[in-house]
């Protein structure tokens, strides 16, 4: 069918049937072409067109599986148009034809019966509040065609488990993935720069995350209150992490920072505050509930490791120079903070309710004296007595006395190759009256084997 050539300026209206199962209706207005298309039992859209290419104004069809085709009456459908599918709760499943290059904002919002979509391989942005309340949708692909996503474009899609973020996506704009509490795990790809603010808040159920190198921002409250988060990585090119962005995250027993990131000026909040169980650790610390505060750090800001229960050791480097108000309270688990410089100035309550912590100094350092912060110090000065006759083999293994500050706290770790070495903690040895034996029943099993003393 052709239709017939319009004037601007006019209004002009007719039907005609084809096959005598197709009506079509126009309504034309200067500039604009209105196109309504109404087949029994498929689907039925509004159009508007522009300059040669349509959008999608209005859907009124019975819902179900619903197929948006390339073309109508040779003219390309490009773009599904703001809330033109809004509150549709009988679209089960939706797919596009692959001109469209535009989802609008709010087009398939509140669209509760909505399972899965398949995005055309032409669209290159998805407005804001498109798929927000799509309750029932378990499954979308987003094509590497998409360069921009929206606030609150998935926002409370209860039931989606994973989604990929493809690389062209230059940010993961604000409230993203608002209460999307069914994901399971999210994959950015390299490329995205940016997580904004409360970008994942209250996904309850996310248990991994990956996050690429491309990214040098994590925004305000990003993964807050994803209760089930176990761990995550932060790249070495990040170079900003909002207030809280982990916070009130129970699961979470590891971020690893990459060694190679140097931003680190202080330690506040940001990625411990309310993380009962969190384990923050460089690639190359020993496994635990330890946390190495990285060489950059100058300070180590108010309420950072605040609540920290499982936490139970951290080393501070000789940098540091202040520890906030409050830094270590109600770590309940802390046994050990380990400064490796001189004493640094104290904030208020720093290490309240710390029942069991032991504050370690090495010898030399200025400043310290029989408590810190209201708690105990110790000098930090393990030794392998390499002259004691009970120094090297026996039937038993080979052995050695380790002297110290009495009732010093000492695991005696193990390598076998200093060139590439990985240590692991063969004892713990707790220097009773200033001394300790350590016996290694296994070196044989070993061609060589290297010690060291940690904490």
């Amino acid at each position: 069918m052709k239709l017939e050539a319009i004037l601007a300026g006019t209004v002009y209206s007719r039907k005609m049937t084809r096959n005598s199962t197709t009506a079509w209706a126009l309504r034309i207005l200067p500039g604009l072409l209105l196109l309504a298309l109404a087949t029994p039992g498929q689907a039925q859209f509004t159009f508007a067109t522009n300059n040669g290419v349509l959008t999608i104004t209005e859907y009124s069809g019975s819902g179900g599986a619903v197929t948006i085709p390339d073309r109508t009456n040779d003219l390309p459908i490009t773009s599904i148009g703001d809330w033109a599918f809004e509150g549709t709760s009988s679209l089960d499943s939706l797919t596009m034809g692959g001109n469209i290059t535009n989802i609008g904002t709010g087009s398939f919002a509140f669209c509760m019966g909505l399972t899965n979509i398949t995005i055309g391989s032409s669209v290159a942005s998805i407005g804001g509040f498109a798929f927000e309340d799509c309750y029932s949708l378990a499954s979308v692909t987003i094509p590497p065609s998409v360069t921009s996503i929206s606030t609150n474009t998935f926002a409370w899609c209860i039931t989606l488990a994973t989604i990929t973020i493809p690389g062209n996506v230059s940010r993961i704009p604000t409230d993203a993935f608002l209460y999307s509490y069914g994901l399971t795990n999210v994959t950015i790809c390299e490329g995205v720069s940016s997580i904004d603010d409360w970008a994942f808040y209250y996904c309850t159920n996310l248990v991994g995350v990956t996050i690429p190198g491309s990214v040098t921002n994590i925004g305000t409250s990003a993964f807050y209150d994803c209760y089930n988060l176990a761990g995550v990585t932060i790249p070495g090119n990040i170079r900003s992490i909002g207030s809280e962005a982990f916070a009130a995250c129970p699961s979470l027993s590891a971020i690893t920072v990459d060694p190679q990131n140097s931003f680190y000026a202080s330690v506040d909040g940001v990625l411990f505050d309310k993380c009962q169980t969190t384990l923050v650790e460089y690639p190359s610390s020993k496994a635990g509930s330890e946390y190495t505060v990285p060489d950059s750090v100058t300070s180590i800001r108010e309420g950072a490791f605040g609540m920290c229960t499982s936490l139970t050791s951290v080393t501070v480097p000789a940098g540091v120079t202040n520890v906030g108000d409050a830094a270590f309270t109600l770590c309940r688990g802390l046994t050990g903070v380990y400064f490796e410089g001189n004493a640094p100035s104290l904030g208020l309550n720093v290490f309240y309710n710390d029942t069991n912590l032991t504050v370690y100094y090495l010898p030399g350092a200025a400043n310290w004296g029989t408590t810190f912060g209201g708690c105990p110090t110790v000098p930090w000065n393990p030794q392998i007595q390499t002259g004691d006759a009970t120094f090297g083999a026996r039937a038993d293994g080979f052995g050695f006395k380790i002297g110290g500050s009495t009732n010093l706290v000492v695991v005696v770790e193990a390598c076998t190759n200093l060139s590439n070495p990985i240590w692991s903690a063969v004892s713990t040895n707790a220097l009773t009256n200033g001394a300790s034996y350590f016996i290694d029943s296994q070196w044989t099993n070993y061609p060589q084997r290297f010690y060291r003393l940690g904490h």
